[in-house]
């Protein structure tokens, strides 16, 4: 595995405004499972830029349905970088599978997403998140962080000056 140290970052996510109340729970996909998360394990999903975060907001919709763009700031270690994508010898063969169509996987064929292997993988190395290409935004780049994993050292921050951001479920009803 190939780590790094993210510092002083500026990291983005849609979302679906109902949910702006948690912006760093990652109780979302703890849910409902994600490409590198298991169903219970929290994370949030971020890009590293405003259109990448549209377009994973998007996913192949023709329509963008409604949402709250947030801007983080983050400073986190150790990170598993694969941007670089699968490189025999580098990483463990598991890892030409981590754009498997895990929801496919999960959802219609009932076997665990090798996707989420990797997730484990990655949690017992000590890591906190990986950073990947996105498949949706052709030079994005997406950062999944297992948020319940971050220690004091680390850095998460909703940048909300104006706190226009909705503190409770009161503001749905």
């Amino acid at each position: 595995m190939i780590v790094k140290a993210l510092s002083k970052l500026t990291a983005y996510r849609m979302h679906v405004p109902k949910w702006a109340v948690a912006p760093t729970s990652g109780t979302g996909a703890g849910r409902h499972g994600g490409r590198a998360n298991r169903i219970g394990l929290n994370a949030l999903y971020l890009a590293l830029d405003v259109d990448t975060a549209v377009r994973e907001y998007q996913q192949i919709s023709p329509l963008m349905p409604p949402g709250t763009l947030v801007s983080y700031q983050l400073t986190v270690e150790p990170i598993v970088d694969f941007t670089g994508g699968y490189q025999s010898g580098t990483w463990s063969s598991l890892w030409e599978d981590f754009f498997c169509d895990w929801r496919g996987c999960w959802f219609n064929q009932r076997i665990e997403p090798p996707s989420w292997v990797i997730g484990d993988e990655v949690l017992a190395a000590g890591a906190k998140g990986i950073l990947f290409r996105s498949r949706l935004s052709p030079d994005g780049v997406n950062l999944v962080l297992y948020v319940d994993e971050l220690e004091s050292t680390d850095r998460l921050e909703v940048y909300d000056p104006q706190r226009s951001l909705p503190h409770n479920q009161s503001s749905w009803t």
